[in-house]
C-alpha cells in the first residue's frame, strides 16, 4: 500500500533524470500580490530531490503549471499537469486552476476539472495556446470547497483548503485537505485524505512534498 506516498500536490500536486524547464511570463496585472503569488506558482517544478534523500515517504514527481486564457479580465488562470517521473506520458492528476482576489479580498486558487477524458489534454503545457483554445472558463467543473486560500507570508505564501469542505472519494477518504507554502524557487504542497473518523488514508505522512522550481518549461 503506497497510498500514503502518492497523490502529493494539486495545489494545486513525476522520469528518472530531470529534465529542463522554459521561462514564462505573465500578463501584466493591477494585483502586485495576486501577480506575485501566481507567478512563484507558475512553471517546471519536481520532487525529485526530496524522493532521494527519503524514497521510503516521496515518489519523484513532476508539476508543471502554465498560464492559460491570457484575455481574461479576473485573475490568472492556469493548467497543472502532475505525473510520475516513470510515466510522465501518463499524468495522473490533471486540472486548471484559477488564481484572483475574491469578494473578501482574499487571494484564493480554485481548483476545476477538465471536461471529458483529461488525458486528452496531457502535454497541454507544450503549447497551451493551441491546446485550450477551444476551452473556456464556462466549460470547467469546479471543485466546490477545495479551493486554497492563501495570504502573503514574508516574500511569499502561505495557504489552505478550509475545514472538511474539500469532499473526496478517493482510498476511502470523506474529504481532503491542502496546505500550500510558496517561496522563492519552491512550493511545497501537502495534500492528506481522512475518513469520516477523522484518519488519514491518503497522502504524504511525514510532511509536504517539496517541488523545486526549475525554471524552464520541459525539454523531454
Amino acid at each position: 500500500m503506497f497510498l500514503h506516498r502518492l497523490f502529493p500536490s494539486w495545489p494545486l500536486i513525476l522520469l528518472i533524470t530531470v529534465t529542463g524547464c522554459g521561462s514564462l511570463n505573465l500578463r501584466p496585472h493591477v494585483d502586485e500580490e495576486v501577480q506575485r503569488a501566481a507567478g512563484m506558482l507558475t512553471g517546471c517544478f519536481d520532487s525529485k530531490d526530496q524522493a532521494i534523500s527519503d524514497p521510503e515517504n516521496y515518489f519523484q514527481i513532476r508539476l508543471i503549471l502554465v498560464p492559460i486564457w491570457p484575455k481574461e479580465k479576473i485573475g490568472h488562470w492556469m493548467y497543472v499537469e502532475q505525473a510520475s517521473f516513470e510515466s510522465l506520458e501518463r499524468p495522473y492528476r490533471q486540472r486548471i486552476q484559477h488564481v484572483y482576489r475574491d469578494e473578501n479580498s482574499q487571494i484564493r486558487s480554485d481548483v476545476y476539472l477538465l471536461p471529458g477524458n483529461p488525458l486528452e489534454y496531457a502535454g497541454g503545457w507544450e503549447n497551451p495556446e493551441e491546446m485550450f483554445k477551444g476551452l473556456g472558463p464556462q466549460d470547467l467543473t469546479l471543485r466546490e470547497g477545495c479551493s486554497v486560500l492563501l495570504k502573503p507570508d514574508g516574500a511569499g505564501f502561505v495557504g489552505s483548503t478550509v475545514g472538511e469542505e474539500c469532499q473526496s472519494s478517493l482510498g476511502g477518504a470523506e474529504y481532503a485537505t491542502s496546505e500550500v507554502t510558496l517561496s522563492d524557487g519552491l512550493l511545497v504542497s501537502w495534500d492528506q485524505g481522512w475518513n469520516s473518523s477523522g484518519e488519514q488514508v491518503w497522502g504524504a505522512t511525514a510532511g509536504g512534498y517539496r517541488f523545486v522550481y526549475r525554471g524552464l518549461k520541459p525539454t523531454e
